[in-house]
């Protein structure tokens, strides 16, 4: 039997208690807006998920996964959407408060998408 399996303890009152070590996660990961809220998400609703994930040191690995994946749907959504729904540069030149007006409300369109499918799912 070798001692790498073995599992070391301390006295808490009555108790042992096992001395659990996490595994280093990736110090250069820095969570956005989307990496964070999924995080929150997985901490909130997906207790087993995000335990596991921490447990092996991958939370933050797979959050910063996550946060890419959201970025990108973002962007090709409200690119998409521009483009379809006519909000152009010209529009912008025309009539600055109809454009900003319209991307914002692509850009909520967008997020509720994004957080639906993607954070939340």
């Amino acid at each position: 039997m070798s001692n790498q399996n073995t599992i070391q303890y301390r006295q808490v009152g009555d108790y042992l208690i096992p001395n659990l070590i996490l595994p280093p996660e990736e110090a250069n990961i820095t969570l956005g807006k989307w990496g964070m809220l999924h995080k929150d998400e997985l901490l909130k609703h997906k207790k087993v998920l995000f335990t596991t994930l921490l447990a092996q040191g991958k939370l933050y690995q797979h959050c910063a996964e996550i946060e890419n994946q959201a970025r990108d749907m973002f962007d090709t959504l409200v690119e998409q959407m521009k483009e379809a729904e006519g909000v152009t540069e010209h529009l912008k030149e025309e009539n600055q408060m109809e454009w900003v007006c319209r991307v914002q409300n692509i850009e909520a369109r967008a997020r509720e998408i994004v957080t639906n499918n993607l954070i939340c799912n």
